[in-house]
């Protein structure tokens, strides 16, 4: 079968991204691009940002890429007309805080396209972002789970993969003893000189540490 006709199959997606599974999306952050395989985030995948506290750069690191996800046409997905849709869905499940516009906005964030879920419980918090992640609307998703074992973080990993989705799951420092089916887990700390970023495990990278990144 000619690519031409494997193509015009209605089952076969077709999108305009930069990027694919096997390449990364530019973090707006080179000196961390250079650490990671893909040159960038980990697509498709399961991302792990261990942290102690909120607000020491968590958000601040990710901003670049949502916003990009958020608004460039090369993004959006295409129907079987072949005219583009709207980009992907930025949703955030159970954020332990109120997303604050006025700062998305400046970030570059197109608000039109964001989405705030608050579950009732982790189960449903899971539940809502496998949800999110599989159904091929959202390019990201952004979760505060209590807990996440490996099972469910494999659901997770296999659920981006399905809806071409990237996940990223915020969780306390005391987790990094736990197995995860994350392709990218990071530990953020707080430091004198900025927010230490520490790549913990990248698929087909190594373990680095970047000082004062943000």
């Amino acid at each position: 079968m000619s690519l031409e006709k494997l193509l015009e199959n209605p089952r076969v997606w077709r999108g305009s991204r930069q990027v694919d599974a096997r390449s990364g999306l530019a973090s707006g952050y080179p000196e961390l691009d250079r650490c990671l395989p893909g040159g960038g985030w980990p697509l498709e995948a399961l991302t792990e940002i261990l942290i102690g506290q909120y607000g020491i750069g968590e958000l601040r690191l990710l901003m670049p890429a949502l916003a990009r996800l958020s608004t460039e046409e090369t993004q959006a997905q295409y129907d079987h007309s072949g005219a583009h849709t709207e980009p992907g869905w930025i949703a955030w499940i159970a954020p332990p805080f109120q997303p604050y516009a006025p700062a998305l906005q400046q970030c570059g964030i197109d608000l039109s396209r964001m989405l705030i879920v608050r579950p009732k419980d982790d189960s449903e918090l899971l539940w809502s972002a496998e949800q999110a992640l599989s159904s091929g609307t959202c390019a990201a998703v952004l979760l505060w789970p209590d807990t996440l074992d490996d099972k469910a973080s494999r659901r997770l990993q296999l659920a981006a993969e399905k809806g071409h989705s990237w996940a990223i799951a915020f969780r306390p420092l005391n987790a990094r003893q736990q197995p995860s089916a994350a392709a990218l887990r990071l530990e953020l700390q707080s430091t004198g000189q900025g927010t230490r970023v520490h790549v913990l495990k990248s698929r087909g990278g190594r373990p680095t540490v970047l000082d004062s990144l943000l």
